[in-house]
C-alpha cells in the first residue's frame, strides 16, 4: 500500500468508495480486469515479435559472460521474479533495488522503480549494457553476436518484415516489450471484476472491503492494482532509506523519496518486496506500509484479512508456458 503519481495522496477516494464491496459497481470500478495483451501503438504486438522476443528474452548471448540473461532475473517459472533481495549481476555484482516482476509490466505508466524508462521497450535495453547487470560493452557488440547467427538474423526479418537492416538494438527492445507485452495474469479478481460474484469468498471480499477503507487503493488501483503513479515512500511517517528514488532521475527536491507505486498482482508470489527488497513477508510489507503511508497501525487480523484479498490477485495460470 504505497506510492502515487500525484504530489498527493487522494486517500479520501477510497473512503468515499469504501461501504459494499459486493454491491457497489461504482466501487468496483477503482480497478479493471487485465487485456489479453497490453497494446502499443508505437511497438504494434505480432506473432513474429512475440516469438523473437522470448527467444531473447532467454538468450544469455545478450550478456558479457554469456550466462545473463532477461530471465535470469525475471523468471517466466515464478511469476517474473527471482526472489531475491537485489539480483545478482556481472560476476556476482548487486545493485541496490529489488527487480520488480516483468508480468503486467507493459501495463505500467513507466518502468523502474524510479520511472527512467517509459515504456517495456526502453527498459529491456537498459540491463544489457549496465555494467553491474548484462554488462555488455556496446550495442555493437550486441548486434554482432546475433547477426553471427543465420537463425537469429531470420527471425528478425520475419519480425520486422521490410526493414532492410532488421538487427538493430532498437528492434532488440521492441521484440522483448512485445513479448512482454502478452505477459498478463488474470486472476480469481478479474473473473470478480467482470461479473462472476463466486469468484470469491465471503472472506476475500472482506478482505478487498478493508483494503479500500484501510486507504490501500488511493495508490494501489487501476489494471495493475498498482503501477500507475508516483508517490513518496514515507507519506506520514518517515522512512528509513538512503535511496532518494526518482530524485537521482530529475534532481527535482519534490522527487526526493518518491518512487513508482509497485502493482499488487502476484504480489503473493514476489516477495521480497519495497524497493531494497528489505521485507521479507507480505504481512509485514502491509503492516508497514499502513504504517508509513497512511498512518494506522493495523491489528494481525486486519493485516491477514488484507492479504487473503491479495491472494485472489496470484494468477491462476501461468502467462507462457
Amino acid at each position: 500500500m504505497s506510492r502515487s503519481s500525484f504530489r498527493f495522496a487522494p486517500l479520501t477516494l477510497a473512503l468515499i468508495c469504501a461501504p459494499a464491496f459486493a454491491d457497489s459497481p461504482a466501487w468496483k470500478g477503482m480497478f479493471q480486469p487485465l487485456p489479453d495483451v497490453a497494446v502499443s501503438a508505437e511497438n504494434p504486438v505480432t506473432p513474429q515479435k512475440v516469438a523473437l522476443g522470448k527467444e531473447l528474452y532467454n538468450d544469455t548471448r545478450l550478456s558479457l559472460s554469456n550466462d545473463i540473461s532477461c530471465n535470469s532475473c525475471h523468471k517466466l517459472d515464478n511469476f517474473g521474479v527471482d526472489n531475491e533481495p537485489t539480483s545478482p549481476g556481472h560476476k556476482g555484482q548487486r545493485g541496490d533495488r529489488n527487480s520488480p516482476s516483468s508480468f503486467n509490466a507493459a501495463l505500467h505508466m513507466a518502468q523502474f522503480w524510479d520511472g527512467r524508462a517509459a515504456s517495456v521497450e526502453k527498459q529491456a535495453l537498459g540491463p544489457i549494457l549496465n555494467p553491474k547487470e548484462m554488462a555488455m560493452p556496446s550495442e555493437a557488440e550486441v548486434l554482432k553476436r546475433l547477426n553471427s547467427d543465420p537463425k537469429t538474423v531470420a527471425s528478425f526479418k520475419a519480425a520486422f518484415p521490410g526493414e532492410k537492416d532488421p538487427v538493430t538494438y532498437e528492434n532488440v527492445g521492441k521484440a522483448i516489450g512485445a513479448f512482454e507485452r502478452t505477459l498478463m495474469t488474470p486472476s480469481r479478481f478479474d473473473r470478480y471484476l467482470k461479473g462472476d460474484d463466486s469468484a470469491l469468498t465471503p472472506e476475500e471480499k472482506r478482505g478487498a472491503q478493508l483494503f479500500v477503507e484501510t486507504g490501500c487503493a488511493a495508490c494501489h488501483n487501476g489494471v495493475g492494482i498498482g503501477g500507475s503513479m508516483y508517490q513518496k515512500l514515507g507519506l506520514v511517517k518517515p522512512y528509513p532509506s538512503k535511496d532518494l528514488g526518482r530524485y537521482a532521475v530529475t534532481k527535482n527536491e519534490s522527487d526526493k523519496m518518491m518512487f513508482k507505486v509497485p502493482s499488487l498482482r502476484n504480489s503473493e508470489k514476489t516477495g521480497p518486496y519495497f524497493h531494497d527488497g528489505s521485507i521479507k513477508s507480505l504481512p509485514e510489507a502491509v503492516s508497514t506500509m499502513a504504517e508509513y503511508q497512511l498512518g494506522k497501525k493495523l491489528t494481525p487480523d486486519q493485516v491477514n484479512e488484507i492479504v487473503t484479498f491479495l491472494k485472489t490477485l496470484t494468477a491462476e495460470k501461468p502467462p507462457v508456458s
